[in-house]
């Protein structure tokens, strides 16, 4: 869930995830996204195109529905979403608006909650997966990433929660810390080349991170070999959240 166009972190995951294997379902929010998830479905073997709008439960509820029609179950669910109004990312974060972190906390945060459990009868019983996306401005002050931080650290403390409600019904939650990457999603957040290239001058591997690199990080957690992994955060962007100044 979350692909935009062939450079979002969702496609290397979704390219990840293919050459291993799997058949995949790819979703997307409207007709206009719809064209360019369609588009790269045909690279892909065998792939299923549906439509869904993460902030409508009765569309959740009706992808699940299609799924267990044409699949009969999921072994894996891959939450690669967010969003917040772009004039909540400038100025000051204590000038958020109330509908507009609504917005960003209900997209980013409650969409994982909302698909996960909307997912559990297809998953329940096959040590089946979950793994979302976050990101650095979770747990430190990014500038102008404002209140899509505080939705990150929202979404990773859904994170811990799922794992401990779904771990009974066999199924794992983890999170994927991933750099910054320039994306139709990153375009929104002021600065974000000289984020990547200051990220790539400072991270101890001394390059910005890829798509295909956070493909193959959430690749390990959607595969056996983390099976004893649940409600982490795994970062893959070079160490850079080791570096102190």
């Amino acid at each position: 869930m979350g692909i935009a166009n062939k450079r979002s972190i969702a496609w290397g995951i979704a390219n990840a995830a293919s050459k291993a294997g799997a058949r995949l379902i790819l979703t997307y929010q409207n007709e206009r996204l719809g064209e360019n998830v369609h588009e790269l479905a045909r690279q892909l073997s065998n792939p299923l195109v549906l439509p869904c709008d993460v902030g409508s439960d009765e569309q959740i509820q009706t992808l699940m529905s299609r799924i267990g029609e044409d699949a009969g179950a999921l072994d894996f669910l891959v939450h690669a979403l967010a969003y917040a109004p772009r004039e909540a990312l400038d100025g000051m974060y204590a000038d958020t608006k109330r509908e507009d972190f609504r917005v960003a906390l209900d997209v980013s945060a409650y969409s994982l909650v909302a698909v996960s459990r909307a997912a559990l009868p297809l998953m329940q019983g096959r040590q089946g997966t979950i793994v979302t996306l976050t990101y650095l401005g979770s747990e430190r002050v990014i500038q102008n990433y404002n209140v899509m931080g505080v939705a990150k650290a929202a979404l990773e403390a859904s994170v811990r929660y799922l794992a401990n409600d779904l771990g009974p019904h066999g199924i794992r939650v983890n999170a994927i810390s991933a750099g910054p990457v320039k994306t139709l999603a990153s375009s929104a957040v002021g600065g974000i080349s000289t984020m990547i290239k200051l990220h790539g001058e400072r991270a101890p591997l001394r390059k910005p991170v890829d798509i295909e690199e956070i493909g193959d990080g959430v690749l390990f957690l959607l595969s056996p070999l983390s099976r004893g992994i649940s409600g982490e955060v795994i970062y893959v962007h070079g160490g850079y959240h080791i570096w102190g100044m």
